[in-house]
């Protein structure tokens, strides 16, 4: 019981967090559009061109993102979970990464994105882009595999020092 709450608190303060800065400037998560939208963005010059699918900045902010979480959820393995082995702080904050991974799939990216009048950019709004369920799916997927080493990280935590 206390994982399906601490996940659904993941998926609030997730939601909290992600919505209001996508509706903000949609051009600032740019990265996580699919690669035919970012390539018109680039030609009526609203990006700059640019070779990988995330700008430096986007890098760095998603790497301190995910450090931030790993040491929040190893505090809370250690403190609300009671966890004092690896595979606990690990497999507990794995389930957790799933579910706020999934809900950002499915909710967020393939019910509100795919969908959303304001998630639009200006000059792209034609796309059919808009509705590839596959790319975000296939986004959730490298999501998962993220998950792997940072909840590991998680788990070495709780074993050292819980």
């Amino acid at each position: 019981m206390i994982l399906f709450i601490e996940s659904m608190v993941g998926i609030v303060l997730f939601t909290l967090i992600i919505v209001p800065m996508d509706l903000k400037d949609p051009l600032a998560v740019i990265g996580d559009y699919p690669p035919a939208i970012r390539k018109r963005c680039e030609q009526l010059g609203l990006i700059e061109k640019r070779e990988m699918q995330f700008s430096k900045k986007e890098l760095i902010k998603k790497s301190v993102a995910v450090i931030l979480l790993v040491v929040l959820a190893a505090f809370i393995m250690i403190k609300v979970n009671h966890a004092n082995t690896f595979l606990q702080g690990f497999g507990w904050s794995y389930i957790i990464w799933l579910a706020i991974t999934w809900y950002d799939a499915l909710v967020l990216d393939c019910g509100w994105f795919c969908h959303s009048k304001r998630m639009r950019i200006p000059g792209t709004e034609d796309m059919k882009e808009y509705h590839d369920y596959l790319f975000h799916i296939k986004a959730s997927c490298v999501g998962t595999l993220i998950g792997l080493p940072a909840c590991a990280v998680v788990g070495l935590i709780v074993m050292l020092f819980a």
